[in-house]
């Protein structure tokens, strides 16, 4: 529905029998199949006595039951989807801190959760797969135990459908409780932005934990009553497998995703051009131009890169579909929010001018629970602060030119990362770049670069620092350039430069 403003309304505009959910090698959940699960699952955990504005944590497997247990249990009271990868001690923390009055597990799992739950006198709720009413068909079991809920029914438009944690690189985690009418706008701009319609058939790549993948893998493309095939997580050597049997009209993903995806893409040829993609979609971390373009010309379709955060419950800008203008190295006009650029005194400023990106608008958080200090430094005059630094163009095309926590300060000269990485990158025999600053005991902190080269690429140190004096500043030029076979990530695929030094060996 256009002006839905909770899950339930949300997912009603989805013909009956046409295809909701699918799974590689599975039965399709219809979109009338959809809509009951979500109400049976409501029903199910209001007579176990969770309800409205209760937390359930959801730690199951990526695929189509986390899909749909993730929009059932958030129609009727707060979800919190949790990396299965998690080891005892996060989920301790995790859902200590949620307050979570039920997790849901698929039955028999062995995951650590299980234990730290029943420790914590959290509600253990298992899920059944039921494959063959549809991919993503379950019910759940309690044991028998029953209750009353507090606040029974379908939740409201002001009520919390999902709750998740910042990635907290420098600090502890903050909550970020976001509101059916939160989420509800994130997906209806997400689907109005992409031309999102039934017609449209998503393949779902992205972890279900993270909120790239909640709301644009899952939420919007369902909105649109059109489907989306969940795979069990990302896995280059299965895509074009898994793009032959589900023909997706397009695909959501990372950076990282979509390089090991062009990696396999001379071998699989045929099955690009059998299935054509009406668009690409990248976002979480900003795309080399480079890789843009050599997706573009091996799928023959447009990339659009997105540049979303949690608090916005995903999107906030992005690069328009054909006719409109793409503008490679931007991440693209205001899609949804309002968009503006803050100086550090609370002003905004004009196009062309560098500060802080600011957000506000109906799929903005109001506010990370109870932290009032993160709140009074995250808003200033009704505008939520970003962290990033920006610039917009007369256009309103927004450039990101760096994460204010991340600018090296090189003994007082500031050093954008993502410059660099684009520098690096030119190079014909990198692959991969991460530029983050390393410890320096005179100038405080100092450039480094870790880079993955091409197969069969050979590169020395000196040989890429002479490439970048070409083109860079001698400020800018990486002191430390370390080779690697692979750069580590974030549990989302996201390549993280805070703490990178400290991961590779190299602190003070």
């Amino acid at each position: 529905m256009s002006s839905a403003r909770t899950l339930r309304e949300l997912f009603s505009a989805g013909a009956d029998d046409a295809p909701a959910l699918t799974a590689p090698g599975g039965l399709p959940l219809t979109h009338r199949g959809l809509r009951a699960q979500i109400d049976d699952t409501v029903a199910a955990l209001n007579a176990m006595g969770i309800g409205r504005g209760d937390r359930v944590a959801i730690v199951l497997p990526n695929g189509p039951c986390m899909a749909s247990a993730f929009l059932s249990v958030a129609a009727g009271a707060a979800s919190a989807p949790l990396n299965p990868a998690y080891r005892a001690d996060e989920f301790e923390f995790y859902l200590g801190d949620l307050s979570a009055k039920g997790l849901i597990v698929e039955a028999g799992s062995d995951s650590p959760a299980v234990a730290v739950a029943r420790r914590l006198g959290v509600r253990v709720i298992e899920l059944h797969p039921q494959p063959d009413r549809g991919a993503g068909a379950f019910r759940l079991d309690v044991g028998g135990a029953t209750g009353a809920a507090t606040l029974p029914g379908m939740a409201r438009a002001d009520e919390v459908a999902l709750v998740l944690h910042t990635s907290g690189t420098t600090s502890r985690p903050k909550i970020v409780p976001l509101s059916q009418a939160n989420v509800c706008a994130s997906a209806r701009n997400i689907r109005d932005f992409l031309s999102l319609s039934s017609a449209d058939r998503g393949l779902n790549i992205m972890p279900l934990f993270h909120i790239h993948g909640l709301i644009a893998g899952i939420s919007a493309p369902l909105s649109a009553g059109g489907q989306v095939c969940c795979t069990p997580g990302f896995n280059a050597l299965r895509f074009f497998g898994w793009m032959e049997e589900s023909k997706p009209t397009w695909y959501t993903a990372v950076p990282t995703m979509h390089q090991a995806i062009l990696s396999r893409a001379a071998n699989n040829r045929a099955i690009i051009a059998a299935h054509p993609l009406r668009f690409i979609r990248s976002s979480s971390s900003a795309m080399p131009t480079q890789v843009i373009r050599e997706l573009e010309e091996v799928f023959g379709a447009p990339l659009v890169e997105s540049y979303g955060m949690t608090e916005a419950a995903h999107q906030m800008a992005a690069n328009p579909l054909p006719p409109r203008e793409r503008k490679p190295g931007t991440v693209g006009i205001a899609a949804g929010p309002a968009i503006a650029i803050m100086d550090d005194a609370g002003s905004l400023l004009a196009a062309g001018e560098v500060g802080e990106v600011v957000i506000r608008g109906e799929n903005v958080t109001a506010g990370y629970e109870s932290n009032p200090k993160a709140n009074a430094e995250a808003f200033t005059n009704g505008w939520f602060r970003t962290g990033d630094q920006g610039v917009l163009d007369a256009e309103g095309y927004l450039s990101i030119t760096g994460r204010l926590k991340e600018i090296i300060n090189r003994g007082g000269e500031k050093v954008s990362p993502r410059e660099v990485d684009e520098v690096l990158m030119d190079h014909p025999a990198v692959a991969q770049v991460v530029t983050f600053a390393v410890p320096h005991d005179k100038l405080g902190e100092d450039v480094g670069a870790a880079v993955v080269l091409r197969e069969g690429a050979a590169l020395t140190e000196k040989e890429l620092r002479d490439f970048a004096a070409k083109r860079l500043a001698d400020f800018k030029v990486p002191r430390k350039v370390l080779f690697l076979e692979e750069i580590p990530k974030g549990a989302t695929g996201k390549l993280q430069r805070i703490g990178l030094a400290q991961k590779l060996g190299l602190g003070a």
